[in-house]
C-alpha cells in the first residue's frame, strides 16, 4: 500500500486512514445502515435467505463491473456459464461469491494463499496454462480493461503483495470499511494475476467485511453498490487511491462506503419483500 497519505510512520498505518477527510463520516454512515438492516425483523428467522440473495446480487454486480452486465433474473435462471466470455465472467463471480465466506480463517493467517484460491475459483478449475492461482511473472500480460493505470512490474508486485499480507496478518485498529477499501484498492492497483483481478479484489473486500464483524452474515453486498454507482465512478474513485494523497485515499474509502450502503439498501428491499411474502 502507498503510505504517503499517512501523516507519519506508524505501527498501524491503516489507523491513520480512518481520520482522512470524509472517512469518519463514511464509517459512521455505513455502521448506521448496517445496524439498521441487521435489526430488520426478517433477519430473526430468515437471515439465510437474505444471505443467499445478497450473494446472488453481489455476484451480478461484480460481473457487471467486469463487463458482463446481465439482468438479475438472467443470472438467477442460467445454469450454463461456460459458453462465451460474458457467461464465463458471470459464472466466475457466482463461484467467488459462494467461496468467500468459506475462507475467513485462512485469510487471517495466510491472505496470499486465499488470493491464489480465489483466482483458481474464478478461473473455474485446474491451472491449465500455468498462470492460474499464482501472481503474474515478468512479461505476462494482464486482462483488466477497467483499470488503465500503469501496471507495477513483477518485483514491485511481489514486494507490495507481501506488504499487504503483512498488514492483514498483523491486524489493524482501523474501521472495517477502511481495511476493506485498502485491500480492494491495493489489489486493483497491483492486478496480481493475469485475469479476473477485479472479481478477486471485490471478493477479498467481501471477506474483510465479513471477517471484521461489520457484516458477519454477508448481507451487505458492496458489489451491488459499486455497480449501481457505475464503472466510470468506480474507475475515477480508484484514481484517488492510486494518487496516494489524503484527499484521493479518503475519496476512495468514502466511495466504498457508499457502495456498502447501497448494498444495504438492496438487502433491505429483499427483507421487505420476504416480509410481504413476495420473494
Amino acid at each position: 500500500m502507498r503510505t504517503n497519505a499517512v501523516p507519519a510512520p506508524s505501527a498501524d498505518p491503516l489507523a491513520a486512514l480512518g481520520e482522512l477527510p470524509g472517512v469518519p463520516e463514511a464509517v459512521a454512515s455505513v455502521r448506521t445502515a448496517v445496524d439498521r438492516v441487521y435489526g430488520h425483523r426478517v433477519m430473526r428467522r430468515r437471515s439465510a435467505e437474505v444471505t443467499s440473495e445478497a450473494a446472488l446480487r453481489g455476484a451480478r454486480g461484480s460481473a457487471a463491473l467486469a463487463g458482463a452486465d446481465w439482468a438479475l433474473e438472467e443470472v438467477r435462471r442460467r445454469t450454463d456459464f461456460g459458453a462465451e466470455d460474458e457467461a464465463h465472467t458471470v459464472g466466475a463471480a457466482l463461484r467467488l461469491s459462494a467461496e468467500a465466506g468459506q475462507l475467513l480463517s485462512v485469510w487471517r493467517q495466510s491472505p496470499l494463499r486465499v488470493l491464489a484460491r480465489l483466482h483458481l475459483v474464478a478461473a473455474g478449475g485446474a491451472p491449465a496454462d500455468g498462470a492460474v492461482g499464482r501472481p503474474r511473472l515478468a512479461g505476462e500480460a494482464v486482462d483488466e480493461p477497467l483499470v488503465t493505470a500503469p501496471l507495477p512490474d513483477a518485483a514491485e508486485l511481489s514486494g507490495r503483495l507481501e506488504g499487504l499480507a503483512g498488514l492483514i496478518v498483523a491486524g489493524s485498529a482501523a474501521p472495517a470499511l477502511v481495511n476493506a477499501a485498502v485491500v480492494h484498492g491495493e489489489l486493483l492497483a497491483l492486478r496480481p494475476f493475469c485475469s479476473y483481478n477485479g472479481l478477486v479484489a471485490r471478493a477479498a473486500q467481501r471477506i474483510v467485511l465479513i471477517g471484521s464483524g461489520l457484516d458477519p452474515k454477508s448481507i451487505c453486498p458492496a458489489e451491488v453498490g459499486h455497480a449501481e454507482l457505475g464503472r466510470e465512478a468506480y474507475a475515477a474513485a480508484l484514481e484517488g487511491y492510486l494518487s496516494g494523497t489524503a484527499e484521493g485515499m479518503g475519496a476512495w474509502i468514502a466511495h466504498c462506503g457508499r457502495a456498502v450502503e447501497l448494498g444495504v439498501r438492496e438487502s433491505t428491499a429483499v427483507c421487505e419483500a420476504l416480509q410481504r411474502g413476495a420473494a
